[in-house]
C-alpha cells in the first residue's frame, strides 16, 4: 500500500500566521511588563523626580490630577501642558578646539578641552583626533638586574655603548639614554646580612642595594659608555629579585632620572630573575609591613633608601603609574623567566616583551623589534575620572589589541570616540548623595607618549527645580498651612490634603468615609482624613482605589494569569483598556487581523469573528482555526477507514467483497477526480489485480451520510508481457538519437536562422550602457560598481549572459610569484539568487531568519563544494537584494566566501554554472541565470534578462587593494549569450580607478652606469623625492639589450619600499664571468641591459629617469686596454673544474617535499649533485642525489623539519666546488594520535584524564580536542558526543565531573597543528569500576574544567582564573568568596623533615547553586599504602537556624611540628553576635576514642595537639560557639607521615629538615635499531651527578601495557652508556626509563618512547622526556649548606609543561643551634596562564 496526497498550503500558513502573532504578542507583553521607574517612585519634589532616571520629567501645572511624575510623553497624553513640565538636559560643548597641525611633528589631541553636564544614567560621547609623528624625541632607559647571575651581560653591555648609540640615532635624530640598576632589598631573607657578605658578596663585587640611578639620561652617549664601565655586580640570597621597586623609582622621580616632556618614555628592565610583588610573604619574614607609599625617595646619589621601610610596590599600582608617566615597559627576559613576564606585560596596555640570550648579547636586535612593534599601537586612557561616571574609548578607524591599545598608524590623524555615562548608583548610594568631588571633576584624557591631555570638564547635573528655588511661602493656595512650589502644596507638619486644609487631629468624624453597609471607615483598607480616604499602598504602588476604598486593582479580571490581559490597567474594579483592546479583562483586539483566512476575507465566509477568533457556523475536526475545511489532520486515518467500503462499492473486491450493505457512503465515479486546494486524494494499490485506484472526499468525514466519495474509474494497472516493447523501446531510442541530432545542428545555427524569419529580421542585442569609467578612490563608498547592461530590439524571450572581469589590465604580462603557485589559497567571492523573497531580518546577523537561512546555504553550499580538491567550508555569508535586476530584484541574494587553491578556480566556476542551471545546489534552490565567482584578480559571472526586461546591473567586483596602482585599469566583458537569441554589441566596458595626491617622486641618479665583470654585483642607485613623507614603493625589473639573461646578467626584478624619511635605496643586479666562448673569440661587443622602474604605488610617481642603461665593462677591455690577464679569468676553476652553482635556491611544496634549484655555472656541467641533511646532523650523513637538470625534488623527508642542503656541478674533470648551504623548512602535516590516556579517579562521577603529546606533532600543536560520550556494552556509541577545545596546547589535561554514575564512557582526544587536526586516540572507561586513588599532580588551578551536564560544543568548560574565582553571584560557573586563601581545587603539601615523611592534601570542591557544596578530599602518605578518602558536606547558611548561632569556620590549616604533633588553625566564622569560643574534636579515621578540646577564648583560632600516631588518619572537627548556641562544624582529615620511629635514635632535631642529595636526571635517550628485534639504547652521564655513579637502572616496557616491565642495571660511570636491547617486538611501541644512581640513592628518571617499524628498512620514531636537575650552593657559614633540586618532565602526561616540583635542605653540621623559628611562609606562584595561586605554611619549631 502506497499513500499520496497533495500539497496543501492553507493549514501551515495559518499555524504560521499565528505562531508569529503571539511572537509578536509576547513581545509586546515583555515591553510592556518594563517598569515605568518615575511612577513607581513615588516622587513627591520636582527635584526627587528628576534624580529618579534620566527620562523623569515633572509636571507643575496645578490642575493636573494625575501622577506628576512621569515620563514625558505620558504628561503631555494625560493633560499637562508642555510649558509646564521640568525636564533636566545634558550639555556638551567643546571649550577649546585648535585643528592639529602635522608640521609640527609633535603629538597632538583635538579638541583640546570640553565641557559636559550629565544627567544620572545618561552617557554622552564625542571624537577626537589624535596625531603621532613618524620621528619623535625618544628617552631610553635601561634598568638591569645586577645579581652575581648577570655578570656576563653587564660585561657584554659595557662593550655596546656606540652599538646602542647607533640604534638610536636610527630611530630618531632626538635621543637621550640612562642607565640603573637594581637588586633587591637589604634585608633578610632577601640578602645575605652577615658582615662579610654586605661588604662584598661575590668576589670583585659591589655591596648590596635595592636600586640605584647609575646614569641620568643624557644624550652624550660617550659619557654613557664612560660610565657604565665603571659598573661592578653585586649579589643577593632569593631568586627573586627586588626589581618592582625600581620601576616605581624610575617612575615617579622624574626630574632625577630625567625624563623629557614631549618625548617617548622606552623602560628596558633587564632579567633573568622572577620578581618579588606587595605581599608576596618575603616582607613578612623580613618584617616589612608598610605598604608603599609611591613617592620619590632617591638621595643625592641617586639610591633608594626606603627599600626596607615599604614593601615592594603591587602589579596595578606599576601599571597605574607608569601609565600615568607615559613610560612603557620592555622586558628583555632569559628563557627562565620569560614564564613570568608572559603573564605580566599583557596587565600594560602598551608594553613588549623579548627573549635575552644568556649574556644579552642580542640586547640591541631586541629593543629594535620591540621598539618596531611599540611605533604601532597607541594607549588612549583616561585619568582622575569622578567616582559618579564611567569612560571608554573606541574606533572605527583602528583595530584594538587584547590590552586595550590600539594598532595605529604613524603619521597620519588617528579618529576615536570617547563615551562617558553617569552612573545612578555608586556603592548602594545614588550618585547625587555623593560628595561633590565624586560628582565632578577634570577627566585627563592621555594618548601615549602625549605629556599634554585633553581635560574634559565633566558633572553629574545633581540641581534643584527651579520652581522649587520659587516657591511661594505660606501661601493662601494652601489655605495657609503650607508651601506651593511647582505647582502642589507642600504641607506643614500636622496638616495633609492637596490644599493643607485637613489637620488629622481636629478631623475625627469617619462617618462620611464609611461605605453603607459597611462598619469599618475606608473598608478597613485606608485612612480616614478630613472626611476622604487614603487608601493603604503596598510595594509603593497603589493597592486599593475607590471613594471608600472598596477596589483592589489585583482583583480585575485576568486571562492567562495577567491582569487585564497586560493590555490595560485595574480601576475602580474593572479594566480600562488600551486603544486596541476591548472586553472584560482587555482579551479581544479591536481589529479582525487574526480572522482573515487564506484567501483574505473573514473566516472564509462561514462564521463570524468575535474577540479575534471565528465562531464558524458548522464545526468539526476538519475546520480550521479561520472556518477553512481541512483534511491535514487524520487524513490518512480517514482515507484507511472507509478503504474497505469504497474498494467494495466501487470495484466488487477486497475485504468486504459480497456484504456492502453495512457501507453508507455516497460513492460518486468519475472520470478524473477534481483538482482543488481543499480535496485530498486517497490512493491504495487493489491485491487483487495490483492495480492502484484514487478517491477523494467531499463534505465533513465526521458525518459519514453527508460524505461523498468520488472514486476514478480507470485504475492504473501495471503492464502485463512487455516483451513486444523491445523492439519499440529500441525504435524510440534512435529516433530519440536522431532528434537530438538535428537539435544540435539547428542550436548550432538557430540564431542566424531566426534572424532570417521577417518577425525577427532585426533581431535583438545585449550589451554594456557605457565604455568606459572613470572613479576616484577617495570618492568611491563601496567596493563594488553596479554596471549596466542593455538589451534592444525585441524584449520577448529570454536571454543570459555571461561575463568577466580582468584586474589590472595596464601591466598584462606581469605575473607575481604568488600567482604562479597553484596551490596557494585564495578566498573566493560567490554570489547566487535564492528563489525565496527578501526580509528586513536577513539584514540582522542575530535574527533567527538570518541564522537559519546562513546554516541551511552553508550545509548545502559545502555539500556542493567539498568534491573539489582543497576546498574549505564557506564562511562570512550575508544576504542582500539587487536592484535593477529585473523581474526577480525583490529575491534574496546569497554573498558567501570559499576558500580553495588558486588552481581550482575553474573547477568552482563549472560546477557553479552547473548547479545554477539546474536551479538547485542540493536542497537550496536558487534563481537560474544568475551568479558571481570572484577570485583575487578576476571574476566570472552571468545576469538573465527575462522577458520584457530591458536592463539588468552587473555587479562588478573592484579589487580595491592598499598596493594598487595610482592609476588602474579593470576591463569587464561580455562573452556570450548561452541562452536566447540575442547578439553581444558593446562587448567591452573599460574601469578607471585613480588615486590622488603624490606623494613622492622615484628616479635613477642618472640614465647610464658602467660597470666591470670583476665587480660581480651592478648596484644602481635609486633616489626619492619627498613631497608628503609617508611610505613610497616601486616596481624595478631588467632586460636584455645587448647582454643576454643567464649569460652576462642575472635578470632581477623586484621591489622597493621607501619607508618614512628614507630617499635612497640600491638595486643590485649580478654580474656573471665571461663564457669560454666570448674568451675564445675575443667578443669586443658592448654589452648593455636596461633596469626599468614601474608600477609606483603609495602615492609615488615615476620621475626624471625611468629607465637606467648599465654598461658591462669586459675584463679584457677595461679603459679600452686588450688585456692578456683578462684571459684567465674565465669561468671555470683552475685545470677546467667547475666553480659552484649560482643562486641555488629551496622551496617547501609539501609536507615531504622540497624543490631545491640553481642557476648553471659557467661551462658545460655534465650533471648535479646535491647533499641535504637535517639540520644539527652531522654532514656525514647527508644523503646524496645526481641529477641532469639544474634543479632537484627532495622527496621522503620528515614533516616540519629543517634541513640544509647544497649542490656542485661535475664533468670529465670530476666535481666542483659546492655552493653556499642553503636552509629550508617542510610544511606542517597533521599530527600523528596523542599519547597514551591517563586517567585519575576522583569519585564515580568525577575523573582528571590528561594525555602526552602526539609523537609526532609534524608541526606546532595549537589545540587539543577531547571529545567523551556515553557507550553501550558493545562499545558502540549511545547519544551524542560532547566535544570540549583545549586552546592551550601545554595544559594536557581535564577535569570531567557530573559524568553518569555507573556508565561506560568513551574518551577521545586528537591534536591540531597548522595542517589540521590528526587521528584521535581512544579509551573507553566505567569509573565505577576502577579503584579511587590519590591524584598523581595536583589540580592545579588553570585545568579546563568540564561539566558534563553543560552547554555543548566548545561551550561546556571554563578555565579556573581570577576572573572565575571572583564570579558573580548567579553565576554558572564554580565561585569563591574573595578570600585568596581558600583553596579550590588545589594541593597541599606539607612535610614535616624531621622524619623524611610528607603530608600531602589534595581538596576538590564542587559549588552547586541551590545545594550544599560538596568538598573530597584525598590523602597521599609518602611511601605509605593507607590512602583514605573523605567527603564534607559544607552547608550554606540555612534560614531557618537561629539568628546569631555562628556559622562554620572558614577553613581550617594543619600544620606538622613532629611525628606526633600537629597544629589545628582556623579562620573565625561569620556571626551576627559574637563568638564566645570554640570546640575541637578528633579521632583515628578508622574509629577509637573521641578527644575534646575546648578554647574558651575567642581570639584563639589554633590549637597545637600531642601524642598523635604517626602514619595514621585523624578526622578534626571544629565549632564555634555563641550565646545563642553552637554553630555547625567544619571537618578535616590529615596524616602525619613519618618513615623514621619517632623513638629512634637517628630522628633529627625538628627545624632541621632532612633531605637525600641524588644525581640529575641521564642526559637525552638515543635509539639505533639494530635489528626488526632489537635496538641499542646510549644516554650521556648526568650533567649533576652529585656524587660518584655506581650505576643505572633501565626499565623496559609497553607503552599500552602487555607483558611484565623489564629492569636492567648496568654498572659504571662512564661519559656515555650503551646498552643492547633484545626480544622486542616490531610496532609496538615501547617506554624506557633510565634512573643514576649514587650512595645517596636513585635520581629522577630519563624517559623515552621507541617503536622500531617494519617499513623502509627499519626506521623507527622516537620522542624523549625532558628531565634536570638544578642545585644551587651558597657560602653560608660551615655550618649551614643550602641545596635546591628541581626536576621536570615535559613528556609523562601527568605533568603539565612548566610545574616544577622543588625540595630545600638546610642542614646543620654544629649541635649548637637552639632556636630556629620560621614566623610564616607564604609563596604566590603566577603561572603562564594567569593563574594565581596561594599556598600558605605555618611551621613552628623549638629545641
Amino acid at each position: 500500500m502506497f499513500f499520496r496526497r497533495k500539497r496543501m498550503d492553507m493549514l501551515p500558513r495559518v499555524c504560521a500566521g499565528l505562531l508569529l502573532l503571539s511572537l509578536l504578542y509576547t513581545t509586546g507583553l515583555c515591553q510592556r511588563n518594563k517598569n515605568n521607574r518615575c511612577v513607581l517612585s513615588q516622587a513627591k519634589s520636582c527635584t526627587e523626580c528628576v534624580r529618579v532616571d534620566k527620562d523623569c520629567s515633572f509636571c507643575t501645572d496645578e490642575s493636573f490630577k494625575e501622577p506628576r511624575c512621569d515620563l514625558r510623553e505620558n504628561l503631555l497624553r494625560y493633560g499637562c501642558e508642555e510649558a509646564s513640565i521640568v525636564y533636566m538636559r545634558g550639555e556638551m560643548r567643546a571649550l577649546q578646539n585648535i585643528t592639529i597641525s602635522k608640521s609640527q611633528r609633535r603629538t597632538e589631541v583635538s579638541p583640546q578641552s570640553m565641557f559636559m553636564r550629565l544627567r544620572a544614567g545618561e552617557e554622552m560621547n564625542f571624537d577626537m583626533d589624535v596625531f603621532q609623528p613618524l620621528e619623535s624625541p625618544v628617552d631610553l632607559y635601561i634598568l638591569m638586574d645586577f645579581s652575581y647571575s648577570m655578570s656576563d651581560d653587564l660585561d657584554n653591555l659595557k662593550n655596546m655603548g656606540q652599538k646602542l648609540a647607533k640604534f638610536l640615532q636610527a630611530l630618531t635624530s632626538n635621543y637621550t639614554i640612562g642607565f640603573g640598576k637594581f637588586v633587591d632589598k637589604v634585608s633578610s631573607p632577601q640578602t645575605d646580612m652577615r658582615p662579610e657578605k654586605l661588604r662584598e658578596p661575590w668576589n670583585n663585587a659591589d655591596s648590596p642595594f635595592s636600586f640605584k640611578n647609575v646614569i641620568r639620561l643624557t644624550s652624550n652617549i660617550n659619557y654613557f659608555s664612560k660610565e657604565l664601565r665603571k659598573e661592578r655586580i653585586s649579589g643577593n640570597l632569593d631568586a627573586p629579585e627586588g626589581g618592582f621597586d625600581a620601576i616605581l623609582q624610575t617612575a615617579v622621580c622624574k626630574d632625577k632620572i630625567g625624563w623629557r616632556k614631549d618625548s617617548t618614555h622606552l623602560l628596558v628592565f633587564s632579567t633573568e630573575s622572577a620578581f618579588h610583588y606587595e605581599a608576596d610573604g618575603t616582607n613578612v619574614l623580613a618584617g616589612i609591613l608598610r605598604r608603599n607609599d609611591e613617592q620619590c625617595h632617591l638621595d643625592p646619589d641617586g639610591t633608594y633608601r626606603y627599600d626596607t621601610k615599604q614593601d615592594y610596590p603591587s602589579v596595578p599600582t606599576l601599571v597605574r603609574l607608569l601609565g600615568q608617566h607615559n613610560i612603557i615597559p620592555i622586558f628583555a627576559v632569559t628563557n627562565h623567566s620569560y614564564s613570568y613576564y608572559e603573564k605580566l606585560h599583557k596587565y600594560f596596555p602598551i608594553s613588549e616583551l623579548g627573549v635575552l640570550q644568556e649574556d644579552s648579547s642580542n640586547i640591541v636586535e631586541l629593543l629594535r623589534t620591540a621598539f618596531e612593534r611599540i611605533r604601532s599601537k597607541m594607549d588612549i586612557r583616561a585619568d582622575f575620572v569622578p567616582k559618579a561616571m564611567k569612560t571608554e574609548f573606541t574606533s572605527t578607524m583602528y583595530e584594538k589589541t587584547e590590552s586595550g591599545s590600539f594598532h595605529i598608524t604613524r603619521g597620519e590623524v588617528g579618529k576615536f570616540n570617547m563615551r562617558v555615562k553617569a552612573l545612578e548608583y555608586v556603592g548602594g548610594q545614588h550618585v547625587c548623595s555623593l560628595p561633590e568631588k565624586d560628582r565632578q571633576g577634570v577627566i585627563h584624557v592621555k594618548p601615549t607618549s602625549l605629556s599634554d591631555s585633553l581635560r574634559v570638564q565633566a558633572s553629574v547635573i545633581c540641581d534643584v527645580c527651579p520652581c522649587e528655588q520659587q516657591q511661594e511661602f505660606g501661601s493662601p493656595k494652601c489655605n495657609s498651612n503650607g508651601d506651593f512650589a511647582c505647582g502642589q502644596c507642600i504641607c506643614h507638619a500636622g496638616w495633609r490634603g492637596d490644599t493643607c486644609n485637613c489637620s488629622p487631629a481636629s478631623s475625627l468624624n469617619n462617618e462620611a468615609c464609611i461605605r453603607p453597609g459597611d462598619v469599618e471607615p475606608c473598608s478597613g483598607r485606608g485612612e480616614c482624613l478630613c472626611g476622604k480616604c487614603q487608601c493603604y499602598s503596598e510595594d509603593l504602588s497603589l493597592r486599593f482605589d475607590g471613594e471608600f476604598c472598596q477596589y483592589d486593582v489585583l482583583q480585575c479580571p485576568r486571562t492567562s494569569g495577567f491582569l487585564c490581559n497586560d493590555r490595560g490597567r485595574c480601576s475602580k474594579g474593572a479594566c480600562v483598556c488600551e486603544s486596541g483592546w476591548e472586553g472584560p479583562s482587555c482579551e479581544c483586539p479591536t481589529s479582525n487581523d487574526t480572522c482573515i483566512d487564506s484567501r483574505g476575507g473573514i473566516c472564509n465566509n462561514h462564521g463570524r469573528c468575535e474577540c479575534g477568533r471565528c465562531i464558524c457556523d458548522t464545526a468539526s475536526l476538519y475546520t480550521s482555526s479561520t472556518c477553512e475545511f481541512s483534511y491535514s489532520l487524520g487524513f490518512q486515518a480517514v482515507c484507511e477507514s472507509i478503504r474497505d467500503c469504497v474498494q467494495c462499492q466501487a470495484w466488487g473486491t477486497g475485504k468486504m467483497k459480497g456484504n456492502c450493505s453495512t457501507c453508507h457512503l455516497q460513492v460518486q465515479m468519475v472520470e478524473e477526480l477534481k483538482k482543488g486546494e481543499v480535496n485530498e486524494h486517497c490512493s491504495f494499490q487493489d491485491e487483487e489485480d495490483d492495480c492502484t485506484y484514487h478517491y477523494s472526499l467531499e463534505g465533513d468525514p465526521t458525518v459519514l451520510p453527508n460524505t461523498t466519495v468520488q472514486v476514478q474509474k480507470k485504475k492504473e494497472c501495471p503492464p502485463g508481457n512487455f516483451l513486444w516493447l523491445i523492439p519499440l523501446l529500441i525504435f524510440l531510442i534512435l529516433l530519440l538519437g536522431l532528434l537530438l541530432l538535428l537539435c544540435w545542428k539547428f542550436c548550432a545555427c538557430c540564431k542566424a536562422c531566426l534572424a532570417l524569419l521577417p518577425c525577427c529580421a532585426r533581431g535583438r542585442t545585449v550589451g554594456f550602457k557605457e565604455d568606459h569609467y572613470m572613479l576616484r578612490q577617495s570618492l568611491m563608498s563601496s567596493d563594488h560598481l553596479d554596471t549596466p547592461m542593455v538589451r534592444s530590439g525585441s524584449l520577448k524571450g529570454r536571454d543570459t549572459v555571461r561575463w568577466k572581469i580582468n584586474n589590472n589590465v595596464h601591466k598584462q604580462g606581469f605575473t607575481s610569484l604568488a600567482a604562479t603557485n597553484p596551490k596557494e589559497l585564495i578566498p573566493y567571492g560567490l554570489s547566487l539568487r535564492l528563489t525565496r523573497l527578501f526580509t528586513q531580518n536577513l539584514l540582522k546577523p542575530d535574527s533567527r531568519e538570518c541564522e537559519q537561512l546562513r546554516k541551511e546555504v552553508e550545509e548545502n553550499l559545502h555539500d556542493i563544494y567539498k568534491h573539489i580538491p582543497g576546498c574549505h567550508k564557506v564562511q562570512q555569508t550575508t544576504f542582500r537584494v539587487q536592484p535593477n535586476s529585473g523581474k526577480r530584484q525583490d529575491h534574496t541574494i546569497v554573498d558567501t566566501v570559499l576558500t580553495a587553491p588558486r588552481s581550482a578556480k575553474s573547477e568552482i566556476v563549472k560546477v557553479t554554472e552547473k548547479h545554477v542551471s539546474h536551479e538547485a545546489f542540493n536542497d537550496l534552490k536558487v534563481s537560474p541565470g544568475y551568479y558571481t565567482v570572484t577570485s583575487d584578480q578576476d571574476a566570472y559571472g552571468m545576469v538573465e534578462f527575462q522577458e520584457a526586461v530591458e536592463l539588468v546591473d552587473v555587479r562588478v567586483p573592484l579589487f580595491i587593494r592598499e598596493d594598487d596602482d595610482d592609476e588602474k585599469q579593470l576591463q569587464v566583458e561580455a562573452i556570450d549569450v548561452p541562452t536566447g537569441i540575442a547578439e553581444i554589441g558593446r562587448r567591452l566596458v573599460n574601469i578607471t580607478i585613480i588615486k590622488e595626491q603624490v606623494s613622492s617622486l622615484i628616479t635613477f641618479l642618472q640614465p647610464t652606469y658602467s660597470h666591470s665583470r670583476f665587480d660581480k654585483v651592478a648596484k644602481i642607485p635609486v633616489i626619492r623625492e619627498i613631497i608628503d613623507d609617508g611610505k613610497s614603493q616601486v616596481t624595478y625589473r631588467t632586460r636584455d639589450l645587448t647582454a643576454k639573461n643567464g649569460r652576462d646578467y642575472v635578470f632581477t626584478e623586484g621591489d622597493l619600499v621607501f619607508y618614512p624619511g628614507e630617499t635612497r635605496k640600491e638595486v643590485q643586479v649580478p654580474l656573471l664571468e665571461l663564457t669560454e666562448i666570448d674568451t675564445l673569440l675575443h667578443n669586443r661587443q658592448v654589452k648593455q641591459f636596461a633596469i626599468d622602474l614601474l608600477h609606483p604605488k603609495n602615492g609615488a610617481k615615476i620621475g626624471q629617469y625611468s629607465q637606467a642603461t648599465v654598461t658591462i665593462a669586459d675584463p679584457e677591455v677595461v679603459d679600452g686596454v686588450p688585456s692578456l690577464a683578462g684571459q684567465s679569468q674565465v669561468a671555470q676553476s683552475p685545470k677546467g673544474r667547475l666553480n659552484a652553482p649560482l643562486n641555488p635556491n629551496a622551496q617547501a611544496l609539501s609536507s615531504r617535499k622540497i624543490r631545491f634549484s640553481w642557476f648553471p655555472p659557467p661551462g658545460k656541467p655534465q650533471g648535479y649533485k646535491v647533499k641535504y641533511w637535517i639540520q644539527g646532523d652531522p654532514e656525514s650523513e647527508a644523503r646524496l642525489l645526481d641529477v641532469k637538470p639544474p634543479s632537484a625534488e627532495l622527496s621522503n623527508l620528515y614533516p616540519f623539519c629543517d634541513y640544509e642542503m647544497q649542490v656542485c656541478a661535475y664533468n670529465a674533470m670530476g666535481e666542483g666546488a659546492y655552493s653556499d648551504i642553503i636552509h629550508c623548512r617542510t610544511l606542517e602535516d597533521v599530527p600523528s594520535e596523542p599519547g597514551r590516556l591517563a586517567f585519575n579517579v576522583v569519585s564515580s562521577t568525577v575523573t582528571q584524564l590528561s594525555w602526552a603529546e602526539p609523537a609526532e606533532t609534524n608541526g606546532e600543536i595549537t589545540a587539543y580536542e577531547v571529545s567523551y560520550g556515553l557507550v553501550n556494552e558493545d562499545n558502540i556509541p549511545i547519544g551524542p558526543m560532547k566535544k570540549v577545545l583545549v586552546e592551550d596546547p601545554k595544559k594536557r589535561m581535564v577535569l570531567i565531573e557530573n559524568l553518569r554514575e555507573s556508565q561506560p564512557y568513551r574518551y577521545m582526544v586528537k591534536a591540531r597543528n597548522g595542517a589540521g587536526w590528526g587521528p584521535e586516540r581512544e579509551a573507553t572507561i566505567n569509573l565505577a569500576t576502577q579503584p579511587k586513588r590519590p591524584m598523581s599532580i595536583p589540580i592545579i588551578p588553570d585545568v579546563p574544567i568540564i561539566d558534563a551536564e553543560g552547554g555543548e560544543d566548545y561551550e561546556s568548560y571554563l578555565m579556573y582564573s581570577t576572573d572565575v574565582l571572583r564570579s558573580a553571584t548567579g553565576s554558572k560557573h564554580p565561585s569563591v568568596s574573595d578570600d585568596s586563601e581558600h583553596l579550590l581545587n588545589g594541593r597541599m603539601d606539607f612535610s614535616f623533615p624531621g622524619s623524611g615523611g610528607t603530608l600531602t592534601r589534595t581538596t576538590n570542591t564542587n559549588y552547586h547553586q541551590l545545594s550544599s557544596h560538596m568538598q573530597q578530599e584525598h590523602r597521599v602518605m609518602g611511601s605509605s599504602s593507607l590512602t583514605r578518602d573523605y567527603s564534607t558536606m559544607l552547608m550554606g547558611h540555612d534560614s531557618r537556624m537561629p539568628l546569631g548561632v555562628p556559622d562554620t569556620p572558614t577553613r581550617l590549616v594543619f600544620s606538622a611540628l613532629g611525628p606526633t604533633s600537629l597544629k589545628v588553625s582556623w579562620q573565625e566564622p561569620h556571626c551576627e553576635k559574637e563568638v564566645q569560643g570554640y570546640s575541637v574534636q578528633y579521632q583515628l579515621l578508622n574509629g577509637g576514642e573521641v578527644y575534646r578540646l575546648t578554647i574558651p577564648s575567642p581570639s584563639q583560632n589554633s590549637v597545637v595537639v600531642e601524642d598523635l600516631l604517626p602514619n595514621h588518619s585523624y578526622i578534626f572537627k571544629v565549632k564555634a560557639q555563641s550565646e545563642e548556641g553552637w554553630g555547625p562544624e567544619r571537618e578535616g582529615v590529615i596524616t602525619i607521615e613519618s618513615q623514621v620511629d619517632p623513638q629512634s635514635p637517628l630522628s633529627p632535631v625538628p627545624g632541621s629538615p632532612f633531605t637525600l642529595s641524588t644525581p640529575s636526571a641521564p642526559g637525552p635517550l638515543v635509539f639505533t635499531a639494530l635489528s626488526p628485534d632489537s635496538l641499542q639504547l646510549s644516554w650521556e652521564r648526568p650533567r649533576k651527578p652529585n656524587g660518584a655513579i655506581l650505576g643505572y637502572m633501565v626499565t623496559c616496557e609497553m607503552l599500552h601495557g602487555g607483558g611484565e616491565p623489564r629492569n636492567i642495571y648496568v654498572e659504571g660511570d662512564n661519559p656515555e652508556t650503551t646498552l643492547t636491547v633484545p626480544q622486542l617486538s616490531e610496532n609496538v611501541p615501547y617506554k624506557f626509563k633510565v634512573q643514576a644512581k649514587t650512595t645517596q640513592g636513585f635520581g629522577p628518571e630519563r624517559e623515552g618512547i621507541i617503536t622500531i617499524e617494519s617499513q623502509d628498512g627499519g626506521t623507527f620514531s622516537q620522542f624523549g622526556g625532558q628531565q634536570y636537575m638544578r642545585e644551587e650552593v651558597y657560602k653560608f657559614p660551615v655550618e649551614y649548606t643550602t641545596k635546591t633540586s628541581i626536576s621536570h618532565s615535559s613528556l609523562d602526561p601527568h605533568f603539565t609543561d612548566g610545574m616544577l616540583m622543588t625540595t630545600q635542605r638546610v642542614g646543620s653540621a654544629s649541635s649548637t643551634l637552639t632556636k630556629q623559628v620560621t614566623k610564616e611562609f607564604v609563596s604566590r606562584t603566577v603561572m603562564s596562564s594567569g593563574t594565581l595561586t596561594k599556598q600558605m605554611e605555618r611551621q613552628f619549631y623549638e629545641a
